[in-house]
């Protein structure tokens, strides 16, 4: 579920982490809608999870953001170190529930770690205020308990209650993964 970089350990003084880290994000954010929905994300000092659905491969998704950063901290911050270590995991979101369980995982990063009380409180994460996310893949979401769901409606002396179910599309492309990638050192 992820990959690391680290500011740090990327040549950056301590002082400059903190630009470092929004550096980060604003590359992050710079490639939203063009190679990726962002769904949430958190960044550690030594690591970094997001939760994204790739517009082609996931390989290229991840070429945009480790790139993309790479290039900026040459530029911008002047560092000339080794950021990223080789590969990242990764897990395909398979539902709604799995979805649910790595939102919770990535808000818990900061709070598991002590650096907040809580994830709205974390400037690097998805949760603090004004932080911009894409939203949840339709497919993902839980049909209105109202939907007839497009059958016939029940036989007399049959419930008819509705059941709570998720949305699946058979001709559906998204793949919905959350990743976890390692770096030197990004925030103190």
């Amino acid at each position: 579920m992820g990959e690391s970089c680290g500011f740090e350990g990327a040549g950056l003084q301590p002082r400059r982490s903190r630009l470092g880290a929004e550096l980060f994000l604003r590359v992050l954010d710079s490639y939203r809608g063009k190679g990726y929905l962002l769904h949430e994300y958190v960044l550690m000092p030594e690591h970094f999870h997001i939760l994204m659905t790739p517009h082609s491969s996931l390989e290229k998704a991840i070429q945009l953001v480790k790139g993309g950063f790479s290039f900026c901290a040459k530029k911008e911050l002047g560092s000339s170190m080794e950021i990223w270590q080789t590969g990242f995991s990764d897990h395909r979101i398979r539902d709604a529930e799995d979805y649910g369980r790595h939102v919770e995982y990535i808000r818990r990063n900061p709070v598991g770690r002590k650096l907040v009380g809580c994830a709205e409180e974390y400037a690097y994460c998805s949760s603090f205020p004004g932080s911009a996310k894409d939203e949840v893949p339709q497919w993902l979401k839980p049909l209105s308990r109202d939907s007839d769901y497009g059958a016939a409606k029940a036989a007399p002396l049959q419930s008819a209650a509705p059941v709570e179910r998720i949305a699946v599309s058979e001709s559906a492309v998204e793949t919905v993964v959350t990743l976890q990638l390692q770096t030197s050192r990004l925030i103190s």
